[in-house]
Protein backbone atom coordinates (compact mmCIF):
# COMPACT_ATOMS: atom_id res chain seq x y z
CA UNK A 1 0.00 0.00 0.00
CA UNK A 2 1.18 3.53 -0.79
CA UNK A 3 2.41 5.96 1.84
CA UNK A 4 -0.51 8.27 0.97
CA UNK A 5 -2.98 5.48 1.70
CA UNK A 6 -1.30 4.53 4.99
CA UNK A 7 -1.31 8.16 6.13
CA UNK A 8 -4.94 8.71 5.12
CA UNK A 9 -6.04 5.48 6.80
CA UNK A 10 -4.10 6.28 9.98
CA UNK A 11 -5.78 9.68 10.16
CA UNK A 12 -9.21 8.10 9.68
CA UNK A 13 -8.59 5.65 12.54
CA UNK A 14 -7.48 8.51 14.79
CA UNK A 15 -10.67 10.40 13.94
CA UNK A 16 -12.81 7.44 14.98
CA UNK A 17 -10.73 7.23 18.15
CA UNK A 18 -11.57 10.88 18.83
CA UNK A 19 -15.28 10.06 18.50
CA UNK A 20 -14.89 7.21 20.97
CA UNK A 21 -13.06 9.38 23.50
CA UNK A 22 -15.66 12.15 23.18
CA UNK A 23 -18.42 9.60 23.82
CA UNK A 24 -16.63 8.42 26.98
CA UNK A 25 -16.18 11.99 28.21
CA UNK A 26 -19.89 12.63 27.68
CA UNK A 27 -20.70 9.35 29.48
CA UNK A 28 -18.58 10.34 32.47
CA UNK A 29 -20.16 13.78 32.63
CA UNK A 30 -23.67 12.31 32.39
CA UNK A 31 -22.93 9.95 35.29
CA UNK A 32 -21.66 12.80 37.42
CA UNK A 33 -24.66 14.98 36.60
CA UNK A 34 -27.04 12.10 37.26
CA UNK A 35 -25.51 11.42 40.67
CA UNK A 36 -25.62 15.12 41.50
CA UNK A 37 -29.24 15.45 40.39
CA UNK A 38 -30.28 12.41 42.45
CA UNK A 39 -28.39 13.67 45.49
CA UNK A 40 -29.94 17.15 45.25
CA UNK A 41 -33.52 15.94 44.74
CA UNK A 42 -33.44 13.09 47.26
CA UNK A 43 -30.20 12.98 49.29
CA UNK A 44 -31.19 9.82 51.11
CA UNK A 45 -31.96 7.60 48.13
CA UNK A 46 -28.34 6.80 47.38
CA UNK A 47 -27.63 6.07 51.05
CA UNK A 48 -30.62 3.74 51.14
CA UNK A 49 -29.54 2.12 47.90
CA UNK A 50 -25.97 1.69 49.09
CA UNK A 51 -27.12 0.63 52.55
CA UNK A 52 -25.85 3.78 54.20
CA UNK A 53 -22.35 3.47 52.82
CA UNK A 54 -22.58 5.72 49.76
CA UNK A 55 -19.10 7.11 49.18
CA UNK A 56 -20.11 10.08 47.10
CA UNK A 57 -16.67 11.68 47.35
CA UNK A 58 -14.94 8.52 46.19
CA UNK A 59 -17.22 8.08 43.18
CA UNK A 60 -16.84 11.73 42.20
CA UNK A 61 -13.06 11.44 42.51
CA UNK A 62 -13.00 8.34 40.29
CA UNK A 63 -15.24 9.94 37.66
CA UNK A 64 -13.23 13.18 37.66
CA UNK A 65 -9.97 11.26 37.22
CA UNK A 66 -11.60 9.26 34.43
CA UNK A 67 -12.78 12.41 32.62
CA UNK A 68 -9.34 14.03 33.02
CA UNK A 69 -7.71 10.91 31.61
CA UNK A 70 -10.03 10.99 28.57
CA UNK A 71 -9.40 14.70 28.08
CA UNK A 72 -5.68 13.98 28.08
CA UNK A 73 -6.26 11.19 25.56
CA UNK A 74 -8.31 13.54 23.40
CA UNK A 75 -5.56 16.18 23.41
CA UNK A 76 -2.93 13.55 22.64
CA UNK A 77 -4.89 12.22 19.66
CA UNK A 78 -5.47 15.72 18.28
CA UNK A 79 -1.78 16.48 18.66
CA UNK A 80 -0.87 13.31 16.75
CA UNK A 81 -3.38 14.19 14.04
CA UNK A 82 -1.71 17.57 13.51
CA UNK A 83 1.71 15.90 13.33
CA UNK A 84 0.49 13.01 11.15
CA UNK A 85 1.75 10.55 13.79
CA UNK A 86 -0.05 7.43 14.93
CA UNK A 87 -0.53 6.48 18.58
CA UNK A 88 1.88 3.92 19.96
CA UNK A 89 0.12 0.51 20.20
CA UNK A 90 1.14 0.17 23.85
CA UNK A 91 -0.75 3.36 24.75
CA UNK A 92 -3.89 1.96 23.15
CA UNK A 93 -3.77 -1.13 25.36
CA UNK A 94 -2.92 0.91 28.45
CA UNK A 95 -5.85 3.21 27.71
CA UNK A 96 -8.22 0.27 27.18
CA UNK A 97 -7.11 -1.29 30.49
CA UNK A 98 -7.49 1.96 32.46
CA UNK A 99 -10.90 2.76 30.99
CA UNK A 100 -12.33 -0.72 31.45
CA UNK A 101 -11.09 -0.86 35.05
CA UNK A 102 -13.13 2.17 36.11
CA UNK A 103 -16.39 0.18 36.54
CA UNK A 104 -14.42 -2.41 38.49
CA UNK A 105 -13.19 0.17 40.98
CA UNK A 106 -16.69 1.57 41.49
CA UNK A 107 -18.07 -1.99 41.74
CA UNK A 108 -15.62 -2.74 44.56
CA UNK A 109 -16.80 0.37 46.42
CA UNK A 110 -20.40 -0.75 46.00
CA UNK A 111 -19.62 -4.25 47.26
CA UNK A 112 -18.03 -2.84 50.40
CA UNK A 113 -21.20 -0.90 51.21
CA UNK A 114 -24.00 -2.89 49.58
CA UNK A 115 -22.62 -6.39 49.86
CA UNK A 116 -21.48 -8.62 47.01
CA UNK A 117 -24.85 -10.10 46.07
CA UNK A 118 -26.63 -6.73 45.78
CA UNK A 119 -23.70 -4.96 44.07
CA UNK A 120 -23.02 -7.72 41.55
CA UNK A 121 -26.70 -7.83 40.67
CA UNK A 122 -26.96 -4.04 40.36
CA UNK A 123 -26.26 -1.82 37.34
CA UNK A 124 -22.49 -1.39 37.53
CA UNK A 125 -21.55 -4.64 35.69
CA UNK A 126 -23.64 -3.36 32.77
CA UNK A 127 -21.32 -0.34 32.39
CA UNK A 128 -18.71 -2.70 30.94
CA UNK A 129 -20.85 -2.92 27.81
CA UNK A 130 -20.47 0.82 27.22
CA UNK A 131 -16.69 0.39 26.89
CA UNK A 132 -17.07 -2.75 24.78
CA UNK A 133 -19.51 -1.12 22.36
CA UNK A 134 -17.36 2.00 22.02
CA UNK A 135 -14.26 -0.15 21.48
CA UNK A 136 -15.72 -0.87 18.04
CA UNK A 137 -14.58 2.62 17.05
CA UNK A 138 -10.98 1.56 17.63
CA UNK A 139 -11.32 -0.52 14.42
CA UNK A 140 -9.02 -3.11 15.94
CA UNK A 141 -10.13 -6.69 16.63
CA UNK A 142 -7.42 -7.31 19.21
CA UNK A 143 -8.17 -4.13 21.17
CA UNK A 144 -11.91 -4.86 21.33
CA UNK A 145 -11.20 -8.44 22.37
CA UNK A 146 -8.73 -7.16 24.96
CA UNK A 147 -11.41 -4.79 26.31
CA UNK A 148 -13.87 -7.67 26.59
CA UNK A 149 -11.22 -9.86 28.22
CA UNK A 150 -10.36 -7.20 30.84
CA UNK A 151 -14.04 -6.61 31.62
CA UNK A 152 -14.86 -10.31 31.85
CA UNK A 153 -11.74 -11.16 33.85
CA UNK A 154 -12.11 -8.33 36.36
CA UNK A 155 -15.82 -9.00 36.90
CA UNK A 156 -15.20 -12.70 37.46
CA UNK A 157 -12.25 -12.10 39.81
CA UNK A 158 -14.22 -9.54 41.85
CA UNK A 159 -17.16 -11.95 42.10
CA UNK A 160 -14.89 -14.77 43.23
CA UNK A 161 -12.93 -12.63 45.67
CA UNK A 162 -15.99 -11.08 47.37
CA UNK A 163 -18.26 -14.13 47.26
CA UNK A 164 -20.06 -15.01 50.53
CA UNK A 165 -18.07 -17.99 51.82
CA UNK A 166 -21.08 -19.62 53.51
CA UNK A 167 -23.42 -19.33 50.54
CA UNK A 168 -21.01 -20.03 47.69
CA UNK A 169 -21.83 -23.13 45.68
CA UNK A 170 -21.19 -24.62 42.25
CA UNK A 171 -24.22 -23.03 40.49
CA UNK A 172 -23.04 -19.59 41.56
CA UNK A 173 -19.63 -20.30 40.03
CA UNK A 174 -21.28 -21.22 36.74
CA UNK A 175 -23.47 -18.12 36.96
CA UNK A 176 -20.51 -15.73 37.24
CA UNK A 177 -18.44 -17.69 34.70
CA UNK A 178 -21.29 -17.61 32.18
CA UNK A 179 -21.87 -13.89 32.66
CA UNK A 180 -18.16 -13.18 32.20
CA UNK A 181 -18.07 -15.41 29.12
CA UNK A 182 -20.94 -13.40 27.58
CA UNK A 183 -19.03 -10.17 28.22
CA UNK A 184 -15.94 -11.65 26.58
CA UNK A 185 -18.04 -12.83 23.62
CA UNK A 186 -19.39 -9.30 23.24
CA UNK A 187 -15.82 -8.02 23.10
CA UNK A 188 -15.01 -10.51 20.34
CA UNK A 189 -18.14 -9.52 18.41
CA UNK A 190 -17.31 -5.83 18.81
CA UNK A 191 -13.86 -6.62 17.45
CA UNK A 192 -15.39 -8.41 14.46
CA UNK A 193 -17.63 -5.40 13.73
CA UNK A 194 -14.65 -3.05 14.11
CA UNK A 195 -12.63 -5.20 11.72
CA UNK A 196 -15.39 -5.05 9.12
CA UNK A 197 -15.59 -1.29 9.51
CA UNK A 198 -11.82 -1.12 9.17
CA UNK A 199 -11.98 -3.07 5.90
CA UNK A 200 -14.69 -0.79 4.56
CA UNK A 201 -12.71 2.27 5.59
CA UNK A 202 -9.61 0.83 3.98
CA UNK A 203 -11.47 0.08 0.75
CA UNK A 204 -13.03 3.54 0.55
CA UNK A 205 -9.78 5.33 1.44
CA UNK A 206 -7.83 3.20 -1.02
CA UNK A 207 -10.33 4.04 -3.75
CA UNK A 208 -10.21 7.74 -2.85
CA UNK A 209 -6.39 7.69 -2.78
CA UNK A 210 -6.26 5.98 -6.15
CA UNK A 211 -8.78 8.47 -7.54
CA UNK A 212 -6.74 11.40 -6.21
CA UNK A 213 -3.60 9.90 -7.73
CA UNK A 214 -5.34 9.61 -11.11
CA UNK A 215 -6.71 13.14 -11.02
CA UNK A 216 -3.34 14.53 -9.91
CA UNK A 217 -1.64 12.82 -12.85
CA UNK A 218 -4.22 13.34 -15.57
CA UNK A 219 -5.75 16.64 -14.40
CA UNK A 220 -8.59 17.46 -12.05
CA UNK A 221 -10.79 18.29 -15.01
CA UNK A 222 -10.92 14.63 -16.10
CA UNK A 223 -14.49 13.38 -15.93
CA UNK A 224 -15.50 10.92 -13.17
CA UNK A 225 -16.31 8.32 -15.84
CA UNK A 226 -12.80 8.56 -17.31
CA UNK A 227 -11.27 8.43 -13.83
CA UNK A 228 -13.16 5.19 -13.10
CA UNK A 229 -12.02 3.74 -16.42
CA UNK A 230 -8.41 4.73 -15.77
CA UNK A 231 -8.58 3.07 -12.34
CA UNK A 232 -10.21 -0.06 -13.74
CA UNK A 233 -7.85 -0.49 -16.69
CA UNK A 234 -4.78 0.66 -14.74
CA UNK A 235 -3.52 2.80 -17.60
CA UNK A 236 0.25 3.02 -17.75
CA UNK A 237 1.85 6.28 -16.67
CA UNK A 238 5.39 5.21 -17.52
CA UNK A 239 7.07 6.77 -20.55
CA UNK A 240 6.02 4.94 -23.72
CA UNK A 241 5.28 5.57 -27.38
CA UNK A 242 1.57 5.86 -28.13
CA UNK A 243 -0.42 6.56 -31.29
CA UNK A 244 -2.55 9.47 -30.24
CA UNK A 245 -4.79 12.13 -31.70
CA UNK A 246 -3.78 15.51 -30.32
CA UNK A 247 -6.23 18.41 -30.26
CA UNK A 248 -5.41 22.03 -29.52
CA UNK A 249 -8.36 24.38 -28.96
CA UNK A 250 -8.11 28.15 -28.66
CA UNK A 251 -10.63 31.00 -28.48
CA UNK A 252 -9.98 33.52 -31.24
CA UNK A 253 -9.67 37.17 -30.22
CA UNK A 254 -10.59 36.40 -26.65
CA UNK A 255 -7.87 38.53 -25.06
CA UNK A 256 -8.85 41.64 -26.99
CA UNK A 257 -12.55 41.18 -26.26
CA UNK A 258 -11.84 40.58 -22.56
CA UNK A 259 -10.26 44.05 -22.15
CA UNK A 260 -13.65 45.76 -22.31
CA UNK A 261 -15.26 43.43 -19.76
CA UNK A 262 -14.95 42.88 -16.03
CA UNK A 263 -12.88 39.97 -14.69
CA UNK A 264 -16.08 38.31 -13.44
CA UNK A 265 -17.63 38.45 -16.93
CA UNK A 266 -14.46 37.03 -18.45
CA UNK A 267 -14.34 34.08 -16.07
CA UNK A 268 -18.04 33.33 -16.35
CA UNK A 269 -18.00 33.39 -20.16
CA UNK A 270 -14.87 31.29 -20.39
CA UNK A 271 -16.06 28.75 -17.84
CA UNK A 272 -19.46 28.38 -19.47
CA UNK A 273 -17.82 27.67 -22.84
CA UNK A 274 -15.24 25.31 -21.32
CA UNK A 275 -17.99 23.37 -19.56
CA UNK A 276 -19.62 22.55 -22.91
CA UNK A 277 -16.41 21.82 -24.84
CA UNK A 278 -14.87 19.64 -22.11
CA UNK A 279 -18.09 17.63 -21.82
CA UNK A 280 -17.89 16.96 -25.57
CA UNK A 281 -14.30 15.73 -25.24
CA UNK A 282 -15.34 13.44 -22.38
CA UNK A 283 -18.26 12.04 -24.33
CA UNK A 284 -16.00 11.08 -27.24
CA UNK A 285 -13.54 9.25 -25.00
CA UNK A 286 -10.82 11.90 -24.82
CA UNK A 287 -9.30 13.71 -21.87
CA UNK A 288 -8.52 17.38 -21.44
CA UNK A 289 -4.85 17.14 -20.54
CA UNK A 290 -4.31 20.75 -19.55
CA UNK A 291 -5.86 24.20 -19.86
CA UNK A 292 -3.77 26.80 -21.65
CA UNK A 293 -5.25 30.16 -20.68
CA UNK A 294 -8.16 30.60 -23.07
CA UNK A 295 -7.63 27.18 -24.66
CA UNK A 296 -6.79 23.61 -23.86
CA UNK A 297 -4.97 20.49 -25.00
CA UNK A 298 -7.02 17.31 -25.38
CA UNK A 299 -5.83 13.77 -26.05
CA UNK A 300 -7.51 10.81 -27.72
CA UNK A 301 -5.79 7.42 -27.43
CA UNK A 302 -3.77 8.23 -24.31
CA UNK A 303 -3.67 7.28 -21.53
CA UNK A 304 -6.56 5.02 -22.61
CA UNK A 305 -5.86 3.24 -25.87
CA UNK A 306 -8.31 3.78 -28.73
CA UNK A 307 -7.96 2.29 -32.22
CA UNK A 308 -10.24 4.99 -33.59
CA UNK A 309 -8.57 7.91 -31.77
CA UNK A 310 -8.46 10.12 -34.89
CA UNK A 311 -12.13 9.48 -35.67
CA UNK A 312 -13.09 10.32 -32.10
CA UNK A 313 -11.08 13.55 -32.19
CA UNK A 314 -12.64 14.69 -35.48
CA UNK A 315 -16.15 13.88 -34.24
CA UNK A 316 -15.47 15.87 -31.07
CA UNK A 317 -14.12 18.81 -33.13
CA UNK A 318 -17.18 18.87 -35.38
CA UNK A 319 -19.51 18.76 -32.39
CA UNK A 320 -17.59 21.60 -30.72
CA UNK A 321 -18.12 23.86 -33.73
CA UNK A 322 -21.83 23.06 -33.78
CA UNK A 323 -22.12 23.63 -30.03
CA UNK A 324 -20.39 27.02 -30.26
CA UNK A 325 -22.83 28.12 -32.98
CA UNK A 326 -25.75 27.27 -30.70
CA UNK A 327 -24.42 29.05 -27.61
CA UNK A 328 -23.25 32.08 -29.64
CA UNK A 329 -26.80 32.54 -30.88
CA UNK A 330 -27.94 32.98 -27.29
CA UNK A 331 -25.05 35.12 -26.03
CA UNK A 332 -24.14 38.81 -26.31
CA UNK A 333 -20.48 37.78 -26.38
CA UNK A 334 -20.02 35.32 -29.27
CA UNK A 335 -16.84 33.27 -29.22
CA UNK A 336 -15.02 31.76 -32.16
CA UNK A 337 -12.74 28.78 -31.63
CA UNK A 338 -9.83 27.42 -33.58
CA UNK A 339 -9.00 23.69 -33.51
CA UNK A 340 -5.86 21.92 -34.69
CA UNK A 341 -5.78 18.11 -34.99
CA UNK A 342 -2.88 15.77 -35.65
CA UNK A 343 -2.51 12.01 -35.37
CA UNK A 344 0.66 9.98 -34.89
CA UNK A 345 3.19 8.66 -32.43
CA UNK A 346 4.11 10.61 -29.32
CA UNK A 347 5.96 9.96 -26.09
CA UNK A 348 3.35 9.68 -23.34
CA UNK A 349 3.99 9.51 -19.61
CA UNK A 350 4.44 11.39 -16.35
CA UNK A 351 6.77 14.36 -16.36
CA UNK A 352 7.76 16.62 -13.50
CA UNK A 353 9.57 16.65 -10.18
CA UNK A 354 9.43 13.87 -7.58
CA UNK A 355 6.92 15.99 -5.61
CA UNK A 356 4.63 16.93 -8.50
CA UNK A 357 4.21 15.00 -11.73
CA UNK A 358 1.73 15.36 -14.57
CA UNK A 359 0.74 13.06 -17.38
CA UNK A 360 1.34 14.56 -20.81
CA UNK A 361 2.48 13.80 -24.35
CA UNK A 362 5.47 15.28 -26.15
CA UNK A 363 6.92 14.96 -29.62
CA UNK A 364 6.48 16.14 -33.18
CA UNK A 365 2.85 15.00 -33.29
CA UNK A 366 2.02 17.42 -30.49
CA UNK A 367 4.04 20.28 -31.97
CA UNK A 368 2.34 20.01 -35.36
CA UNK A 369 -1.13 19.97 -33.78
CA UNK A 370 -0.26 23.24 -32.04
CA UNK A 371 1.00 24.77 -35.30
CA UNK A 372 -2.18 23.69 -37.12
CA UNK A 373 -4.33 25.39 -34.52
CA UNK A 374 -2.37 28.62 -35.00
CA UNK A 375 -2.82 28.40 -38.80
CA UNK A 376 -6.56 28.92 -38.36
CA UNK A 377 -5.80 32.65 -38.05
CA UNK A 378 -4.09 32.64 -41.45
CA UNK A 379 -6.84 30.70 -43.25
CA UNK A 380 -9.79 32.19 -41.38
CA UNK A 381 -10.82 28.62 -40.57
CA UNK A 382 -11.88 26.87 -37.39
CA UNK A 383 -10.83 23.22 -37.80
CA UNK A 384 -7.58 22.22 -39.49
CA UNK A 385 -6.28 18.65 -39.64
CA UNK A 386 -3.04 17.04 -40.77
CA UNK A 387 -2.53 14.57 -43.59
CA UNK A 388 -2.34 11.76 -41.03
CA UNK A 389 -5.81 12.61 -39.71
CA UNK A 390 -7.19 12.86 -43.26
CA UNK A 391 -5.87 9.38 -44.06
CA UNK A 392 -7.33 7.97 -40.82
CA UNK A 393 -10.75 9.37 -41.74
CA UNK A 394 -10.85 7.49 -45.08
CA UNK A 395 -14.21 7.94 -46.77
CA UNK A 396 -15.51 9.75 -43.69
CA UNK A 397 -13.36 12.74 -44.59
CA UNK A 398 -15.01 13.41 -47.93
CA UNK A 399 -15.83 16.98 -46.92
CA UNK A 400 -12.20 17.80 -46.12
CA UNK A 401 -10.86 20.66 -48.20
CA UNK A 402 -7.17 20.59 -49.14
CA UNK A 403 -5.35 23.82 -48.24
CA UNK A 404 -2.19 22.66 -49.96
CA UNK A 405 1.37 22.38 -48.78
CA UNK A 406 1.90 25.03 -46.13
CA UNK A 407 5.10 26.41 -44.66
CA UNK A 408 4.96 25.67 -40.92
CA UNK A 409 7.27 27.30 -38.42
CA UNK A 410 9.88 24.83 -37.21
CA UNK A 411 9.52 22.47 -40.19
CA UNK A 412 11.97 22.38 -43.09
CA UNK A 413 9.44 21.05 -45.61
CA UNK A 414 5.90 22.26 -46.26
CA UNK A 415 3.13 20.33 -44.50
CA UNK A 416 -0.13 19.20 -46.13
CA UNK A 417 -3.07 20.86 -44.37
CA UNK A 418 -6.77 20.04 -44.65
CA UNK A 419 -9.78 22.01 -43.50
CA UNK A 420 -13.02 20.60 -42.10
CA UNK A 421 -16.18 22.65 -41.96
Amino acid sequence: MSADFERAFMREVLRTELIRVKALIVTGCVLMLSLTAIYLTDPGVLDRLWHGGFGRGHVYAILILFILFELWSHASIRRNLKRDHDLHPAWRYIGAFVETSIPTVILVLQIQSMGSIAALGYAMPLIYFVFIILSTLRLDFRLSTFTGLVAAGELFLVAMYYRPAADFDEPELYYHATRSFIILACGVLAGAVGTQLRRQFAASIEAATARDRVTNLFGRHVSPQVVEQLMTEEASTAGEIRRVAVMFVDFRGFTAAARSRSPREVFERLNSAFAILVEIVDRHGGIVNKFLGDGFLALFGAPLEADDAALRAVAAGREMLAAMERINAQSNWPLRIGIGLNFGEAAAGCIGSPRRKEYTVIGDTVNLASRLEALNKEFGSQLLISEAVREALGQGGGDAVARGEVEVRGYERPVAVWQLG
